[in-house]
């Protein structure tokens, strides 16, 4: 007994689906196109963009405490070398709290924003932090 060609299309999908997704071309999501381009270009917008970025991702941009924040610098993440910028603050959880301050650093492609690594401690190992007032001065 045969299966319909309606059946049949239905069970390769996923098939084909996977081979749309996979390939020797598959690349992990990131915001910009990673050509995996070793002479990188420095950020020279990177405070305004990393104030954008904090905005949309803290769930409370609000009273920012601790705002420090490491210069651009070339290190090698993920096997590919990238402009790294190393944040450490404490911002409130959602309850309004106020939670121990971290380390994170935001990576760089092309000289725009890309993406940031929540446990940054290699990325971010032996960066010299300043001051970055205009994190803790953030609004809704």
């Amino acid at each position: 007994m045969g299966i319909s060609a309606k059946h049949a299309a239905i069970l390769l999908l996923p098939l084909v689906l996977a081979a749309c997704a996979g390939g020797e071309e598959s690349r992990s999501i990131t915001y910009t196109d990673d050509r995996g381009v070793a002479n990188q270009p420095y950020p020279t917008n990177h405070r305004a963009e990393i104030l954008a970025f904090m905005k949309t991702y803290l769930n409370n941009p609000v009273g920012v405490r601790e705002a420090v924040m490491a210069e651009p610098v070339q290190r090698t993440v993920g096997g590919r070398l990238r402009y790294v910028s190393c944040l450490r603050f404490a911002a409130r959880d959602s309850a309004g709290s106020y939670q121990e301050a971290r380390e994170r650093a935001v990576l760089f492609v092309d000289g725009r924003l890309d993406r940031l690594i929540e446990n940054a401690g290699e990325p971010c190992a032996g960066v010299a932090y300043a001051p970055f007032p205009e994190l803790g001065k953030m609004t809704r």
